[in-house]
């Protein structure tokens, strides 16, 4: 009797389970790799080509202020290990694209066009040590476009 509630149960999580794998995932592998800084890092600013967007709804999965279509995965893990300098992450493409970033103070940050344009950028002003998860989206569905990660502690 015992062994057969567990079967049950498992049964009756497993669809549950499912959805919930199918969630955002800060934790996933990221598409295009990962990177350890330290405060005053050089060449600065880093730079990461990859493609923007995917399938998720970043508004839907993050909240309202979180706006574009992003990927399940990170794009790019940035491991950084914070001084007196600010961080500022942004991305460069000739499509609208957005901003998502999970912080190491377990927060979502997002922007849309704070970089001129339509280009996304955030600034951590007193950035904390720890990872960085980060997404750039379009605002198409599962459309990609080309684009360039900035990582700086420079005000440019």
């Amino acid at each position: 009797m015992r062994q057969s509630g567990r079967v049950i149960a498992a049964i009756l999580c497993g669809p549950v389970l499912a959805f919930a794998a199918q969630a955002q995932n800060p934790m996933s592998a990221p598409t295009y790799g990962e990177i350890s800084l330290s405060a005053g890092f050089t060449p600065d600013p880093y730079l990461v080509n990859l493609s923007a967007g995917g399938q998720v709804d970043a508004a839907a999965e993050l909240g309202a202020q979180c706006l574009g279509f992003i990927a399940q995965a990170p794009d790019f893990d940035l491991y950084y290990n914070a001084g007196s300098l600010p961080l500022i992450i942004s991305a460069m493409a000739e499509a609208d694209t957005t901003l998502v970033i999970h912080g190491p103070d377990g927060q979502w940050h997002c922007d849309d066009d704070s970089g001129g344009g339509v280009n996304p950028r955030l600034r951590f002003a007193a950035p904390v040590s720890g990872l960085y998860g980060i997404w750039v989206g379009t605002y198409t569905p599962g459309h990609t476009e080309p684009a360039q990660l900035r990582v700086s502690e420079l005000d440019r």
